[in-house]
């Protein structure tokens, strides 16, 4: 099977689960929609290569998988520390004004004045709501660097996501 080139990282292997080969996969967002819908998933260990998932469910805050053709408790172990990435084409659907983290990360922000925030570089959960981390435009006029933004991702703030533009517009001032 060729690679897709739309591949992306959804979490990584934290260990085996069980003694008939199941593994622990913990999920680099807090609703893991990739892991559980996503039958095919690219496991870089010992190289790039597709699995196919037999079942997958959350336990805790990890997903538990099991993948066909793996038949011992062995077998998971030596997985452990490989990064599952899926391609975002087979992501599940979203509803209206819903957003996957990796389709956020890289874009530009405003705010309502048209003033350049920066790049949103990252995302973070706090337990109430999604964070974006964006880290300012480097200004060559300006020797001191100014700090990253960490902005909730809430309706209050997040007044326009553009993603064909690119472009992520905040009611957020460049003083905060």
């Amino acid at each position: 099977m060729a690679i897709p080139d739309d591949l992306v990282q959804v979490g990584h292997v934290s260990g085996a689960y069980g003694i008939v080969g199941g593994i622990r996969v913990t999920p680099y967002s807090t609703d893991a929609d990739a892991l559980l819908n996503v039958k095919t998933w690219w496991i870089d260990k010992p190289v790039l290569r597709s699995v196919s998932v037999r079942s997958a469910k959350l336990h805790g805050g990890d997903v538990v998988a099991t993948l066909v053709g793996m038949r011992d408790r062995d077998e998971a172990e030596a997985l452990k520390g490989a990064t599952v990435q899926v391609a975002r084409s087979e992501f599940p659907q979203l509803e209206e004004d819903e957003y996957y983290w990796s389709d956020l990360i890289g874009l530009d922000v405003v705010n309502l004045q048209g003033e350049s925030l920066g790049k949103v570089t990252d995302m973070m959960h706090n337990g109430a709501q999604s964070i974006l981390r964006i880290a300012p435009v480097a200004d060559p006029a300006v020797e001191a660097k100014a700090p990253e933004r960490l902005v909730p991702f809430v309706e209050q703030f997040v007044k326009t996501v553009d993603l064909d533009k690119k472009l992520i517009t905040l009611d957020w001032g460049l003083d905060f």
